[in-house]
């Protein structure tokens, strides 16, 4: 007969992890019922596993704490650990992705890299990705006018603001403009400050033909119908002034065949002795490599190191010159970055990105890396590379499969709430808890269909998922509109106007969004603080979010008629807390021998502050 399995866990926060000069204080909660007689924390110097005794030192209820030193182990930046406890029947061991009966694979060990961490203030943001365009027209003066140029063979096309976007196969997707610009960005600030946010994570915004600029002309040119290098510096100064964050778009796996490096006269098309012909793979026919075949989008070739100097390595690189002043972004978000690579492959991809992390830290050691990836991406996030990548895989595939009933494609999915907390637990298993914290959370983006559009327009469900977007482990980006019900479905849909006539905005739905970042601005451990699963059934998931003394619970329920109780087991997280106030009704909580009863209403979420 098998064991039940015990409860166990090991706390990634203060006070229960604790960085020292040459040690870590790791901790370890175990419930007393495990009959667990010894606890050993497993790690790997030198790559050669050492076992060391973790000593007993506190009970709290049901609740055993146990506690050792890891010391730091020289020459390795990434420290790996687990635990294993000893019953007199047999053996369970903690890892990331949590209990199994015998020791996991490598992958699956706690991590902590001693050297490359990624900046703090990450943790503490609330970003909201613009697509520029079609955020707002701060200058009329700057639109594109209707036939001003040719896009692909067809005249580019002028909207009234608002107008509905042309739909995937009319084949005008990327040559429609509503003359969004960076004046209108920046003269909503004010608004954006007044919904909770902190940095803005705009589109890519230098010189190109398309309205979504991601086949670049000129990497050192703000395109002229969004503004100019002077507007930007003024924008980017305004929002130091409001102590607000800002990264940029960095699209340099490709470039527009229009770019000078690639087109006639001087470029490397058609050309062999051209002096940016190894900008460019081409082959004995000439022919070149281009971006997933996409004919506009050549694709560099980082073997060239006139390409490297170029994109980051040179005094003048064009990733160094934005952080400089007078525009001194915070960081780069990096189209594609896993594609990036030598001879039309992704061939040298992890050397180059770190050299390209490397140069951003030089300019400024605070500066944000992050990473584009729609799908699993450990191997870039163990410190040396990434800070942090847009987190599709570790929060918005899920969270979409549990409550869209939909996958990253489209196709149809079920999965439970115990599902869903192991699908997370798995996703942050594998990567260092501090790039844990720096990952950027979302629900939808330009390159998806909104949330709201793939709910069937159900308010009630995107409110619950809006309350996991700003309370889960990972800084939260809110995409453009979101909050006042913008809908829409596949690119190009989701790229429609942000309607600044108030009266159609979903005022419930702002609120939410409201008050939700203001509970993260005040409460601590929603910032910097590790997460528990207290419970996951079969629609309901509830997790803590703990750091030193402040708590917050946050419990989901799905079913669309039916509440759920539950009986939440708040001792397994050691927290002082005895009383909780939900966030928006204002109801208050007693804990009662280490537990809390709380009924989730059915399609809801609610959140508990500690009191």
């Amino acid at each position: 007969m098998t064991q039940d399995i015990p409860f166990l866990f090991h706390p990634q926060a203060a006070p229960w992890f604790q960085e020292e000069s040459d040690a870590l204080l790791l901790t370890l909660f175990c419930e007393e019922g495990a009959r667990i007689h010894e606890v050993w924390l497993r790690h790997e110097p030198d790559n050669e596993e050492y076992l060391l005794a973790m000593t007993r030192v506190a009970t709290r209820e049901r609740l055993g704490i146990w506690q050792a030193r890891l010391p730091l182990a020289l020459g390795q930046d990434l420290q790996l650990y687990c635990f294993k406890c000893l019953t007199h029947e047999g053996q369970w061991w903690l890892h990331g992705a949590g209990i199994s009966p015998a020791m996991p694979p490598r992958e699956q060990h706690f991590r902590f890299n001693t050297r490359h961490q990624p900046p703090a203030w990450v943790q503490d943001q609330v970003f909201y990705q613009i697509f520029p365009d079609r955020f707002c027209n701060g200058d009329p003066s700057l639109s594109v006018r209707h036939h001003e140029y040719e896009y692909g063979g067809k005249a580019v096309i002028s909207k009234a603001w608002g107008e509905p976007v042309s739909q995937q196969g009319e084949g005008t997707a990327s040559s429609e403009f509503y003359g969004g610009d960076l004046a209108g960005i920046d003269s909503k600030l004010h608004y954006l400050q007044s919904l909770g946010v902190t940095a803005l994570y705009l589109n890519p915004i230098f010189a190109s033909p398309s309205n979504h600029k991601y086949d670049t002309q000129d990497y050192y040119r703000v395109d002229p119908h969004l503004g100019s290098n002077e507007r930007l510096a003024e924008l980017t100064r305004h929002l130091r002034q409001r102590g607000m964050k800002i990264i940029l778009d960095a699209v340099v796996n490709h470039t527009s065949t229009q770019h000078p490096w690639f087109c006639p006269p001087r470029g490397a098309m058609g050309n062999p002795d051209s002096a940016f012909r190894k900008f460019y793979t081409f082959d004995q026919e000439g022919d070149y490599v281009s971006w997933k075949g996409i004919r506009s989008l050549p694709k560099l070739d980082f073997a060239s190191e006139q390409v490297q100097d170029a994109v980051y390595r040179a005094e003048d690189a064009i990733l160094r010159y934005w952080m400089r002043p007078p525009y001194q972004i915070d960081g780069w978000r990096f189209d594609v970055i896993h594609m990036l690579g030598e001879r039309g492959t992704a061939e040298g991809n992890p050397g180059h990105v770190r050299a390209i992390r490397h140069t951003l830290k030089q300019e400024n050691p605070e500066a944000y890396v992050l990473g584009e990836h729609f799908f699993e991406a450990s191997q870039w996030l163990q410190g040396d590379q990434e800070d942090g990548a847009m987190n599709y895989y570790g929060f918005a595939h899920p969270i979409r499969a549990f409550l869209a009933g939909q996958d990253i494609a489209y196709h149809p999915i079920r999965i439970s709430a115990a599902e869903l907390d192991g699908w997370l637990k798995q996703a942050r298993a594998h990567i260092p808890f501090k790039n844990q914290l720096a990952q950027l959370n979302l629900l939808d983006s330009h390159d998806t269909a909104r949330f709201l559009h793939l709910l069937g327009e159900d308010r009630q469900r995107m409110m619950l998922a809006a309350t996991l977007l700003l309370t889960y482990i990972g800084a939260p980006c809110i995409y453009y509109g979101d909050e006042v019900g913008l809908s829409g479905g596949n690119d190009p849909d989701c790229r429609r106007c942000f309607p600044w006539d108030s009266t159609a905005w979903d005022h419930v739905l702002h609120e939410h969004y409201r008050r939700l970042t203001q509970i993260r601005r005040q409460r601590p451990s929603l910032r910097r603080g590790d997460a528990q699963t207290l419970y996951a059934g079969a629609h309901s998931y509830v997790f803590a979010r703990t750091l030193q003394s402040d708590q917050v619970v946050v419990a989901c329920n799905r079913h669309p008629t039916e509440p759920r109780t539950i009986s939440l087991p708040l001792w397994q997280t050691a927290s002082p807390a005895s009383r909780f106030t939900d966030a928006f009704n204002g109801d208050k909580f007693e804990v009662v021998q280490g537990e809390v009863q709380l009924t989730i209403p059915a399609n809801s979420a609610r959140v508990l502050l500690s009191s």
